[in-house]
């Protein structure tokens, strides 16, 4: 099959060692992060934090990180051009929904006379909420979304990303404390350009189940 959409999946895959000095450009820095932040959400309710960690400093930071587990995604923490701290707000309350809501209609979506109307579709949180405040399993669900559409994303601009739930979130709240402010990260996601010579996996040829194994029409 040959289409725009599928020539773009067929050739993402999983980098596995990245060139330190390659970077990305200001450009498509500012697609990604556009298309980031256009991520769906179940309500829009847009639960989350993207951490973006660019700096040497920054970079330092998220290589301690991994002092205690997951050593093996430790090299992308400085090699990679940049890493995403996909980070979700694990007690999203009637006030973050606020934000939301209002934001709607200072962009013409809702009708400002219809403003507490628009807080019906917070029955949804309420139903993934626990008797103590927690829908983290919820909000957390709402994060993969825009990891989804960052991945895609990444791969129309031709740059090479890798998903890492290899994180230690416990290190990451500590040592990224101001820039998540109770959020928390359970997954990042680390990009940049693959290293030609070191890259293992990207020569290999893609492998998925059949689409009769996958996929029925009913």
């Amino acid at each position: 099959m040959t289409h725009p959409i599928i020539n773009d999946l067929q050739k993402r895959y999983t980098a596995k060692r990245y060139n330190s000095d390659k970077k990305v450009s200001a450009e498509d820095l500012a697609v990604l992060y556009e298309a980031m932040r256009l991520s769906p959400s179940s309500i829009n309710s847009q639960p989350w934090k993207f951490i973006v960690i660019e700096s040497d400093a920054a970079k330092q930071r998220l290589h301690d990180s991994y002092e205690n587990m997951f050593q093996f995604n430790q090299p992308h923490a400085k090699a990679a051009s940049h890493t995403i701290l996909f980070a979700y707000n694990p007690k999203y309350t009637r006030d973050d929904y606020a934000a939301v809501v209002d934001k709607g209609i200072e962009d013409a979506r809702t009708p400002k006379e219809e403003r507490e109307q628009a807080f019906g579709a917070f029955a949804f949180v309420d139903l993934n909420t626990d008797e103590n405040g927690n829908n983290a399993e919820w909000t957390k669900a709402q994060l993969y979304l825009a990891l989804g559409n960052t991945m895609h994303t990444l791969a129309r601009l031709g740059i090479d990303s890798t998903p890492m739930e290899g994180v230690d979130k416990d290190k990451l709240g500590e040592l990224f404390a101001d820039e998540l402010d109770g959020y928390v990260c359970e997954v990042a996601l680390a990009f940049g350009y693959h290293h030609e010579d070191e890259d293992y996996n990207a020569a290999l040829p893609k492998s998925r189940l059949d689409m009769d194994k996958v996929l029925t029409v009913v």
